[in-house]
């Protein structure tokens, strides 16, 4: 199974949406941008919140066992996939590609 890299590339903030239907929250999201997390197959990866995690999972999974080309075309790189947390106040997109191994010329 192939090691998938996930990188957080952008962290979206709708504070009107907050205003008008959220509970105040003292920690809502961790995730910085620019952080990376490491996944190895189906385990989650350690700090990488559980929402995050069920949201792209199905997609590291396929990509963990050889999939690629999702949706037909839809990424330049067929190894990979753009990804947000199903958070609506504070959606984070992350960028999911397969890591390459040694000798891997493809990527």
């Amino acid at each position: 199974m192939r090691r998938i890299k996930i990188t957080a590339v952008r962290k979206a903030s709708y504070d009107d949406l907050s205003a008008l239907y959220e509970n105040p929250l003292e920690n809502a999201c961790s995730v910085q941008e620019g952080q990376v997390f490491i996944a190895d197959g189906w385990k989650k990866p350690e700090g990488l919140c559980e929402s995050a995690w069920e949201s792209m999972s199905p997609f590291v999974m396929a990509l963990a066992c050889g999939g690629e080309d999702f949706y037909d075309g839809w990424m330049k790189n067929p190894k990979s996939a753009m990804i947000s947390c199903n958070d609506g106040f504070r959606p984070v997109s992350f960028y999911i590609e397969v890591i390459p191994e040694e000798g891997d010329i493809s990527g």
